[in-house]
């Protein structure tokens, strides 16, 4: 595969997401890390904030390239070329949902397929939801997210 898109929110960029861009830049030349723009979501970071994190704690994977998109997937999909769209699963949940918007996209674009990967059982826990609920708490979130993207958060919740 040439070109994979792994899409999200990212807000913050937890181990669990790290876990899927390193396994998934593994299996392809090049892995577009996709930053959402959700307008109906009121996030903890910028969407230029979460590109700067993201580009920080992927400086690792010379394959690795983030930008943001707003709309459908499956356009963004055609416009970076991505012959494949890679989705991290935790639980039977996510699947659930997951192939919806897979067959969802298909129909969209046919020529793009879409892979699941299992996260790491050690995150099968984490979601970005969880890690900002217990930093908002003041609760240790050392061993869910780089010390990187820890020092952001602890630095936008102080302000």
């Amino acid at each position: 595969m040439n070109i994979a898109l792994y899409p999200g929110s990212f807000d913050p960029p937890t181990y669990g997401h790290l876990d899927i861009i390193n396994r998934s830049a593994k299996l392809c030349n090049k892995l577009i890390v996709g930053v959402l723009i959700n307008s109906h979501k009121t996030p903890l970071f910028t969407v230029e904030e979460r590109i700067e994190l993201l580009r920080e704690v992927t400086k690792g994977f010379p394959n690795v390239e983030v930008a943001s998109f707003k709309g459908l997937l499956s356009n963004f999909a055609k416009q970076c070329n991505a012959d494949v769209v890679v989705r991290g699963l935790r639980a039977i949940t996510d699947f659930e949902y997951e192939l919806q918007m897979c067959q969802t996209n298909h129909v969209l674009h046919p020529e793009m397929d879409t892979i699941f990967l299992p996260t790491d059982v050690k995150y099968s826990y984490l979601s970005s939801s969880t890690v900002k609920e217990v930093a908002l708490l003041k609760g240790d979130i050392k061993a869910f997210v780089p010390p990187y993207v820890k020092q952001m958060i602890d630095k936008k919740l102080t302000n």
